[in-house]
Formats: structure tokens, C-alpha cells, sequence
């Protein structure tokens, strides 16, 4: 009878050693997986409008769609390598919102905001692209103080800094200046490694200026590009290089130019194309710069 106890313990101990070894293994496996996926941060490429969106999204291997409010994700893979599009809707209220949403939900590794945009130097045509080295805000001004009946003088508002202190920004002088959001180096480096597959046009760097406002008059342009050193002006990618900054996530913008009042350039809106075929292979070679290291 001993002996068949004891024959019975020793089994029940095999047992549930072979049951730790079966299931050690597998937690030892989930963990690899996990800390790969970890390795796997996704990029996430932003587009306001869906001709400034889609083209890429159509590009990505096994994409599935999500949504969070009116923003729309489209998951999926480039050369393994998770990517997700990110059509965010204009202006810089709805990019920042999904810039947000897009960094929680996903923790991304990079995000690049791309997409048209109207000229402000007259030596850069239709076709032509921008990579961000900055960015900045055109839209936060302060104006001068005149009382009724003194018109109003747009040319002398002040460049004004929300970031620069948690006071009145209006009364804070430290605030009367211009704040640039700087392209991320790898990005960027990514971006002029593969410039010379783009023939439509010129790649270029320079500063990118965003606000809620579509300018139509010349002067005006010409003044933002003095004052501010604009290349171009379009309505998020701001708000993006704020939001990302915030989470300290990587960060360029890459607009296209459009149009360009400052020499004749017409609107073209087949240039959002062209600028997703360009983004395109500027992820490619940033995905190989990762998976180098």
C-alpha cells in the first residue's frame, strides 16, 4: 500500500513539473512576443483629408480600420513593420485632438505629418516639397493696443508664445516671440536619403507654418515669411509637433506644395499624391534605419 502511495505522489510530481515546464515555456514565449511587439512601436502617418490619407493607407499590407470620435485609423504593415494612417480631418483643433488619441491608443514610435500646403517662398513651385526642419504657429499673435476708431494694422501684431510661461500670455513679454517645433534629426535624415527618388519636383528644408486661417492675400504671405521664415503655411501640422512634443515622440512635417500665390503657382490637388508616393518611401528607409540598429 506504501509503495503504491508513494508511486502515485511521484507521479502527481512529474505531472506538475511537466505542467510548469508547458506552461513556463509559454509565459517565456508570450514575454519574447511581447518585448518584440514593444520593439515594433508603430509609425503613424497623418493625413487631414482624405485625398491626403488614403493613397497610403491603400499601400499598407493587412489593414484594419478604426475609429475614435470622427478620426479614422488604418492599421496595417510596410515591410513587416507596423504603420498606421491617420486621417485626421482639418484644421489644428481636429489634429491635435487625434494626435493626442493616436499617442495614447497606439504609443507610436514617430509621427509624421504630411500633406499640401499653399507657398510662401517664391523660389519653391507647385510639386515641390518642404520637410519641417521647423515648424510653427501662425496663428498666435497678439495685436497692438489701439483704442476705437484706430483701425486696425495687422502688419505690427506680435508673434506670441503660448508655451513660454502658465500666466497670461497676453501680458507676459517673455510670450512675444515666435516658438519652432524642430524636426526630429532621424526623421529628417530618413527624408533626405531618399529625396532623389522624388522627380516631380524640388525637396527641400525648411519652416512650416500652421493656423486656422487660409491666406489669399500676397502681402500678408510675403510678411509671415519674413517675419517667421516660412516656406509654406497649412492648417495642422503645428498642433501635431505640440501635441508630440508633449509626449516627447518623434516628429516631422512633410507638405507639398499645392499652389503658390507668391509666383502663380495654381492649385494642383494631384500633388497630395505625389507627396504620399514620396512619405512613402521616406517610412521605408526610416523602417530600415531601425531595424539596423
Amino acid at each position: 500500500m506504501k509503495n503504491k502511495m508513494l508511486k502515485k505522489n511521484a507521479l502527481l510530481a512529474i505531472s506538475a513539473i511537466l505542467v510548469l515546464l508547458m506552461f513556463g515555456g509559454r509565459n517565456s514565449t508570450l514575454l519574447h512576443e511581447t518585448k518584440v511587439e514593444a520593439a515594433q512601436r508603430p509609425i503613424i502617418i497623418q493625413g487631414p483629408m482624405p485625398i491626403e490619407a488614403e493613397k497610403f493607407a491603400q499601400r499598407l499590407e493587412k489593414v484594419k480600420e478604426e475609429k475614435s470620435g470622427t478620426f479614422v485609423f488604418y492599421k496595417g504593415k510596410l515591410n513587416g513593420y507596423p504603420v498606421i494612417v491617420a486621417k485626421t480631418g482639418k484644421g489644428m483643433e481636429n489634429t491635435a485632438a487625434a494626435t493626442a488619441v493616436a499617442i495614447e491608443k497606439y504609443n507610436p514610435i514617430a509621427i509624421i505629418n504630411q500633406g499640401t500646403s499653399g507657398g510662401h517662398d517664391p523660389n519653391l513651385n507647385v510639386y515641390d516639397i518642404v520637410l519641417g526642419k521647423r515648424t510653427t504657429n501662425l496663428g498666435s499673435l497678439k495685436t497692438t493696443s489701439k483704442d476705437e476708431n484706430q483701425g486696425i494694422d495687422p502688419t505690427t501684431w506680435i508673434p506670441m508664445d503660448l508655451m513660454a510661461s502658465e500666466g497670461s500670455a497676453g501680458e507676459d513679454p517673455n510670450a512675444e516671440k515666435i516658438r519652432y517645433y524642430e524636426g526630429d534629426k532621424g526623421l529628417l535624415a530618413a527624408a533626405n536619403a531618399v529625396k532623389d527618388t522624388y522627380t516631380k519636383g524640388k525637396v527641400v528644408e525648411g519652416t512650416i507654418g500652421s493656423a486656422d486661417v487660409w491666406n489669399n492675400e500676397v502681402d500678408r504671405i510675403k510678411w509671415f515669411h519674413t517675419n517667421y521664415g516660412s516656406s509654406v503655411e497649412e492648417m495642422e501640422g503645428a498642433a501635431a509637433a505640440q501635441i508630440a512634443k508633449a509626449y516627447d515622440v518623434a516628429f516631422l512635417g512633410i507638405r507639398i506644395l499645392s499652389n503658390n500665390k507668391t509666383n502663380g503657382g495654381k492649385y494642383t490637388p494631384d500633388t497630395a499624391a505625389a507627396n504620399q508616393e514620396y512619405v512613402y518611401e521616406v517610412v521605408k528607409k526610416y523602417i530600415s534605419n531601425i531595424q539596423s540598429k
